[in-house]
């Protein structure tokens, strides 16, 4: 066992005691200060406060003449708990039912000799099972996801409001968005950090601004666990987005005009993958490749065929809305045979890949882009993966190419995303995401609904909505209303306009990350089937509104 303890100038005497009384029970770091001189209280309560917030001890002990201020700067540290104790039984209590971690005394309240006592007490209590203690720590935690700008209330009362507004609303609605997730409180806490003070234009050790040494560590840090993660021969985590990631591959080897073939953006490929309306479509020429229309699946022999026809400078795989595995060995045979660059845009399937729940395509593509939240569960941004002859060729594209400085806020975010998917819950997380699409996915088809390409393999479905004579919007819209997100989307050869669509994509990344399994997703695809057979019956709308917020009260996000 390991303790921290650390005092003002008021309670020098009482922490050289406890000192001696504790270290034959446990190993004591003594914090300081050494000397009866005037000193500021914070400091020595963060100094403990840290050290217990790493892990590093297993308790902490703070000393001031009362113990309230102590207490107060202690808990403003997250995994803190510092309970102010002048009695061994709320040392216990405090023990049972908080879990309190930071022991706070008063060293003119207690007597030398009762606060041994109540150290040795609270050091060896245990933290209460009992559901109902387990709960109220639990929100404790859960707090934190407003305490961390809590002080916006005040500063600026209209942004903080918003804020209250998507907790709450991420808290009481089920989220099911194919493309949308929840980091960690850890990734938004680097999101959040003083790193997004730094210009750092350029790469580790090659930068144009000095003072770079401490977000050189964090991209080079991001740099190597995305090679680890993914086993990538370079990494490039400065693209801002995913569609910056696929720029910065286009800028690296291609030229204007040249031809790209990709997925169409009604069968499910991505605006960055040559729309019309996009920087893609206006730059290069881009040529559609199809899903089969009976088995809404990639045809590898007619994407074989049709590469061999055009002789595109990149073959582009990768969806937004593809719901099958992808044949990544297949497609780098047809590179091979028709001289094309490979380039795989994973933003969809990154976190199961991440989670050996999907095929990986680094082996075999030159180029790798994804995002890196949707199923990754990181903080919004890009991620490009290559060989290593393209490393200086990609690296060259992001900058001075396309971008300036980089947000070295959130790369650092990046690289605990990064370290979080090499963990085996995260493999968990990966494996349970796919089996908790395929039941949703099934518990809807079984209520009449025509689910596109019959299922699924991945992370999302498509249900067909126009066979019950409804569009995606209204589907969207009526879902939305009854507490369920999904968004419309087009199906392949979709006869609706792209504003009202033929479909629905529905997603479990985000439920699974909550903690959802197998029996809620029957109980949520119920819920979606009874609103879309009456869609228009604001009874079973509000019915399942409620049940949905009951639902997902026992989930807490994270």
């Amino acid at each position: 066992m390991k303790i921290a303890i650390g005092t003002d100038h008021g309670g020098l005497e009482l922490k050289a005691i406890l000192i001696e009384a504790l270290s034959s029970i446990a190993t004591v770091i003594d914090m300081g200060p050494n000397e009866k001189k005037s000193c500021d209280y914070p400091d020595f309560a963060g100094a403990v406060a840290r050290k217990v917030s790493s892990g590093e001890v297993d308790f902490g002990i703070l000393i001031c003449r009362t113990g309230i201020g102590m207490s107060i700067a202690a808990n403003r540290f997250q995994n803190v708990r510092a309970g102010l104790c002048h009695t061994t039984e709320t040392a216990v209590l405090t023990r049972q039912h908080n879990g309190s971690n930071v022991l706070c005394l008063g060293a003119d309240i207690v007597s030398s000799e009762y606060a041994v006592e109540i150290a040795k007490t609270f050091i060896s209590t245990p933290v209460d099972a009992d559901q109902r203690h387990a709960r109220r720590r639990a929100k404790l935690e859960r707090a934190a996801r407003l305490s961390d700008c809590s002080g916006l209330a005040a500063y600026d009362s209209e942004i903080y409001e918003a804020i209250v507004d998507q907790t709450t609303q991420e808290d009481e609605e089920i989220n099911l968005i194919a493309s949308e997730n929840f980091s960690s409180r850890a990734c938004r806490e680097a999101a959040g950090s003083v790193l997004m003070n730094k210009y750092a234009e350029g790469y580790p050790a090659k930068r144009w601004y000095s003072g770079c040494g401490p977000v050189d560590k964090v991209e080079s840090l991001a740099i190597e666990r995305a090679k680890a993660l993914f086993g990538a021969e370079h990494a490039n985590v400065q693209p801002h987005c995913g569609s910056a990631a696929n720029m910065a591959v286009y800028f690296a080897c291609l030229k204007p005009g040249e031809t790209i073939l990709s997925l169409s953006l009604d069968q499910g490929g991505h605006l960055s993958h040559g729309s019309s309306v996009n920087f893609s479509g206006k730059l290069y020429n881009i040529v559609p490749y199809f899903v089969d229309k009976k088995t809404e699946t990639l045809d590898y022999d007619e994407l074989e065929k049709k590469a061999l026809e055009i002789k595109p400078k990149i073959l582009l795989s990768g969806a937004s809305a593809y719901p099958r595995a992808i044949d990544f060995k297949r497609i780098r045979e047809i590179c091979d045979k028709v001289g094309a660059i490979m380039m795989v845009d994973m933003a969809h399937i990154a976190g199961l890949v991440a989670g050996g729940a999907h095929e990986s395509p680094v082996p075999y593509a030159d180029f790798v882009t994804t995002t890196t939240h949707k199923t990754l569960r990181g903080p919004r941004g890009g991620l490009v993966l290559c060989k290593e002859k393209w490393a200086k060729a990609l690296d060259s594209a992001v900058f001075p190419g396309m971008q300036g400085g980089p947000l070295e806020n959130i790369i650092a975010a990046k690289a605990i995303c990064f370290k979080e998917a090499m963990s085996d819950d995260f493999k968990a997380y990966a494996a349970q995401v796919v089996k908790n699409c395929r039941v949703l996915c099934e518990t809807i088809k079984a209520r009449g609904y025509r689910i596109v390409s019959g299922g699924t393999d991945n992370h999302l479905f498509l249900v067909d909505v126009k066979e019950k004579g409804l569009t995606g919007k209204d589907a969207a819209a009526a879902l939305d209303a009854a507490g369920i997100v999904v968004n419309k989307n087009a199906i392949p050869y979709d006869t609706e306009s792209p504003f009202k669509t033929s479909g629905i994509r529905i997603g479990t990344a985000s439920v699974t990350t909550r903690g959802m399994k197998e029996g809620e997703m029957i109980k949520i695809g119920t819920m979606i089937a009874d609103v879309l057979d009456c869609i228009a019956d604001d009874k079973i709308i509000a019915r399942v509104k409620a049940e949905a917020k009951a639902l997902v009260s026992a989930f807490p996000v994270p």
